[in-house]
């Protein structure tokens, strides 16, 4: 008999929509809002970093082929999130507000996210 496995939960601390600075990299210092996530893989996409470009062959014959562009995950350790009221970065540590809900706040400006 064997035993059921159960279900790995994984926790990043950017979530879709925050609006992050990258850290390390090409892209170092550009700010962006974070478009998907990828817990399994700790990666995440950023609206305007890590921009890739692709040559489309023509799929008919008379139609020409084209240039499109894409955004490319990146690690969610090469992340921090932004503070756009401050304009800095900060990391987060958890606490929990009024109605006793545990919320996301930004250690250095003291800003809640969530």
């Amino acid at each position: 008999m064997t035993k059921a496995k159960a279900p790995v939960r994984y926790k990043m601390h950017i979530k879709k929509g925050d609006t992050v600075q990258i850290i390390t990299g090409s892209d170092k210092g550009k700010v962006g809002e974070v478009m998907q996530t990828f817990p399994k893989t700790s990666k995440v996409i950023v609206q305007g970093v890590n921009v890739k470009t692709k040559h489309v062959k023509p799929q008919q014959e008379g139609e020409s082929g084209q240039i499109t562009t894409f955004e490319v995950p990146i690690h969610s350790s090469n992340v921090m999130l932004y503070s756009t009221k401050e304009k800095t970065v900060s990391r987060i540590c958890y606490t929990f507000n009024d109605e006793g809900r545990k919320v996301r706040m930004l250690k250095k400006t003291g800003e809640i996210i969530d």
